[in-house]
């Protein structure tokens, strides 16, 4: 078999395409989620917590050259070594909020998927050999 029917193959297999699917979707969902924290959630969060913008909540660790403005954006620029802790509030909200929508999502895929299963077949039939097995069995034990 060649190596391009082999990953032709493989590629057309059902759990690939849905992998595939599932990738594209994740990815868009992840943009919605990050524009609901950045755009609704941390302004709402600021708001709260004195107006704060989290996303420019730093600490220079290093020297500031003269002439730089003391902002995130162009401390940055100049090389200066800052730590953008603002920055990581934000995508560790995002994280929590993606990672709680996943998780809400599974949950109800996993209820239906329980109330989907079908009912227990009845045992099945015993094979014709082992009853005639049983019955010389329990004739043999009659005196």
């Amino acid at each position: 078999m060649s190596i391009l029917s082999e990953f032709k193959e493989f590629a057309v297999k059902g759990n690939v395409i849905d992998l595939a699917v599932g990738v594209i979707i994740g990815g868009a969902f992840g943009k919605i989620v990050d524009s609901l924290v950045t755009d609704i959630i941390m302004p709402l969060v600021g708001l709260v917590f004195g107006k704060l913008d989290f996303s420019n909540l730093y600490v220079v660790l290093g020297t500031a050259p003269a002439g730089v403005a003391n902002t995130l954006a162009d401390l940055k620029k100049a090389g200066v070594p800052v730590l953008a802790y603002g920055n990581f509030i934000t995508i560790a909200v995002n994280f929590v909020i993606l990672a709680f929508i996943i998780f809400m999502m599974v949950k109800q895929i996993n209820r239906l998927k329980r109330s989907e299963e079908p009912a227990p077949a009845a045992a099945p039939a015993t094979p014709e050999d082992v009853v005639l097995l049983r019955e010389i069995r329990d004739s043999l034990k009659r005196p």
